[in-house]
């Protein structure tokens, strides 16, 4: 639902439906009232031992996803609260409290730490937690920050894309997109590449890359194409954060297709019919999504084709995967994290991080997997 201040900060013909992966899930099948599946015992392969643990406070019902900078990991919380974290031990560096409620998590390099506040403004620290300068974008913002090459990122709700310096928050550059009929209300990820560019689906069915230096766009390139009668039924934007694995870059709609094209022109090789909000994962050879029911599929990034589909979690509302090794791994509403054998979709091991949705993809780093739940709860396990 769209108030009348969006309304009017918005073209009048726009309209903007839920506010969460939540409500996606809510206008794409009804999974969050409908049952999810038992869960079927599993003889775990390996096991995930808990190296620290650490609680950075509730997102619920928001997808905030920590950021790992160097030695150091960047979490936040809806109330405000954003925390430096040692990497190794799980210790609380430092810890500042933002002036306002956030709906997504922050961006760091390492050097510049961001959170936005969900009316719009950017709050920037340095290495110390020290305060570097804040500045009002002048519109709602959902989709998370990126600070790469300098420059931190942000992305408006009005499909406007703001370059800031990040030492002195300093606007260097924007990009405004058209304005759709009909566009989801959530945060679109944006994946930055060797700190020149950066790689994001729009609404529409189209994804492309922009450069960090100007802001401009490098290529566009549509994956789907609208299509039913009702302005629902014509949805199709790409809103999470396209993957990437060597020189092939891979990005899904929701209501439209899945494909994988050459990251540097964006061409792509292949795509096929398909429907997530919760992006796509890859390795060497295949590309991992999961659909509004939670059925996971595995796809030849080469040629598309379906190499294997689990569908024993369905309605478990599964959040987005990361591709590590010969193993995928994803969390679901529960609060369980699941491991599926990539080369043929097997549940190999399981076990449950909190009782709260994971829905943001597992970090891969130094050895470790970081999982944060909705509840807060921020862990590092080691497979073992």
């Amino acid at each position: 639902m769209i108030s009348m201040k969006q309304m009017t900060k918005q073209f009048a013909s726009v309209l903007v439906l839920g506010a969460l992966m939540i409500a996606l899930i809510g206008c794409s099948g009804n999974s969050s009232v409908r049952k999810p599946a038992e869960l079927a015992p599993v003889t775990n392969q390996f096991e995930m031992v808990p190296i620290w643990t650490t609680n950075v406070g509730s997102s619920e019902t928001f997808n905030f996803h920590p950021a790992v900078a160097g030695d150091a990991v960047y979490a936040a919380s809806n109330s405000g609260n954003l925390s430096k974290i040692d990497l190794a031990t799980g210790k609380k560096i430092w810890e500042v409290s933002v002036p306002e409620r956030l709906a997504i998590g922050p961006g760091s390099d390492g050097r510049t730490t961001v959170a936005v506040g969900i009316k719009g403004t950017v709050y920037a620290f340095d290495d110390s937690g020290k305060s570097l300068w804040k500045v009002s974008i002048g519109s709602e913002v959902l989709s998370e920050p990126v600070v790469a090459g300098g420059v931190v990122v942000v992305r408006t709700l009005d499909n406007r894309f703001v370059g800031l310096d990040a030492q002195t928050g300093t606007r260097k550059w924007n990009y405004q997109r058209p304005q759709s009929a009909l566009s989801l209300r959530v945060g679109y990820g944006m994946l930055p590449v060797n700190n020149e560019v950066v790689v994001t689906g729009f609404s529409g069915g189209r994804f492309g890359m922009i450069a960090l230096a100007n802001g401009g766009l490098i290529w566009e390139t549509p994956i789907s194409f609208p299509k039913g009668f009702s302005e629902i039924e014509r949805l199709n934007d790409v809103t999470a954060q396209p993957s990437m694995q060597g020189e092939i870059v891979c990005a899904v709609s929701y209501q439209g297709r899945i494909g994988c094209g050459q990251v540097r022109t964006g061409n792509l090789l292949w795509y096929k019919d398909f429907s997530s909000y919760t992006g796509t994962a890859q390795s060497a050879e295949l590309v991992f999504s999961s659909n509004e029911k939670s059925h996971i599929s595995a796809f030849a990034t080469k040629d598309g084709t379906l190499v294997w589909e689990n569908t024993k979690l369905t309605f478990r509302n599964v959040g987005e995967s990361l591709a590590i090794g010969r193993v995928l791994l994803m969390g679901d509403a529960e609060g369980y994290v699941h491991a599926f054998s990539q080369s043929n979709g097997d549940n190999i091991s399981r076990f449950r991080h909190d009782s709260s949705p994971i829905s943001a993809a597992p970090i891969a780093v130094g050895g470790l997997i970081l999982i944060q739940s909705q509840g807060g709860k921020l862990a590092a396990y080691s497979p073992k």
